[in-house]
């Protein structure tokens, strides 16, 4: 994995300064949980409807011209691979993304819409990391990781440097849905005093496990199946883990009805379509399992939901 260098606070401020000259602020917006008002920073409203356009216009910007003429390859389940192949058009980049069979349909159009190429593999089945090992060593490529690069760990943390901005201080908390560990890594560098509780699925909490133990874990081959398919990475990363210790709590899991609840919580009460994994953080404030005040913002951090699944979720008596 790329880690030519450690990401820095200094680095998720020059982030937020390039994504500040192109795309406006996703909207921070009040809402109540269980009687207290809090935050929700609204990432499923940006350009391709997730927070990874932020990793990826970091990282592809920041290439020099020989690494461009050579191409990116990501590896992605939809929503990093949205983002780097939006900002690989924009700069005109080759891009390749390895994703798998079973993404949703409406990922898989999007990515190829932007004009990325796209590889599939078989998950589970196949080692997604091998499929772009073996497309690097034949295109001589860049990789973008989707979470364990430096440059994509600041530019998700821009989206903390928004959230002081529009709240005129720092949170005292943000709950965030957690993959891989990019964002949460991200937004501890960028709000030192905030508590970070990173999000994931039962069954997924790879990024809790090695925060409670210190070192990685890896999923097991019994891993339940989730609906949270941004969530699946198979372990986090020593970049993030290195970030995170003693920045982050170890976080909270959430069932796949709880994140449903909060799809459909969102839809009715923010009158917005958030896809599973995007739905995380909420659901864990809904449940109650993280404690919310004030000055607490929920990362709702994507909205590419597959519209038959969205509508089976959100339907009276479902």
């Amino acid at each position: 994995m790329q880690t030519e260098r450690e990401p820095t606070q200094e680095g998720v401020h020059n982030a937020a300064n390039k994504i500040a000259a192109i795309l406006p602020a996703t909207p921070l917006l009040p809402v109540r949980i269980n009687g207290i008002s809090c935050r929700v920073k609204a990432e499923n409203l940006q350009p391709i409807g997730a927070f990874k356009i932020r990793g990826g216009w970091h990282r592809l910007s920041d290439l020099d011209a020989e690494q461009r003429k050579r191409g990116v390859v990501a590896v992605s389940s939809g929503n990093h691979a949205q983002g780097v192949a939006w900002a690989a058009r924009r700069l005109g980049i080759d891009a390749t993304i390895v994703m798998p069979r079973n993404a949703p349909q409406v990922k898989l159009d999007a990515t190829k819409a932007l004009g990325a190429n796209v590889v599939l593999y078989n998950r589970p089945g196949e080692d997604r990391d091998e499929v772009a090992a073996k497309i690097i060593a034949e295109t001589d490529a860049v990789l973008v990781h989707a979470f364990a690069d430096p440059w994509v760990i600041e530019g998700q943390g821009s989206a903390g440097i928004e959230i002081t901005e529009q709240l005129g201080q720092e949170p005292t908390r943000i709950i965030a849905c957690c993959g891989g560990g990019g964002l949460a890594a991200g937004l501890s560098l960028a709000c030192p005093a905030a508590e970070i509780v990173p999000v994931e699925p039962v069954g997924w909490d790879m990024v809790g496990q090695a925060l409670a133990t210190g070192k990685i874990v890896q999923a097991g081959d019994d891993a339940p199946e989730t609906i949270c398919d941004a969530l699946q990475p198979t372990a986090t990363a020593p970049i993030n883990l290195a970030v995170l210790q003693g920045r982050s709590n170890p976080g909270v899991s959430v069932t796949d009805e709880e994140v449903r609840i909060a799809q459909r919580f969102a839809f009715s009460h923010l009158q917005m379509v958030v896809e599973p994994g995007g739905a995380a953080a909420l659901a864990a404030a809904l449940a109650g399992k993280v404690s919310v005040d004030e000055r607490t913002v929920i990362m709702i951090t994507g909205g590419n939901a597959d519209p038959q699944s969205f509508a089976q979720i959100i339907a009276p008596n479902c």
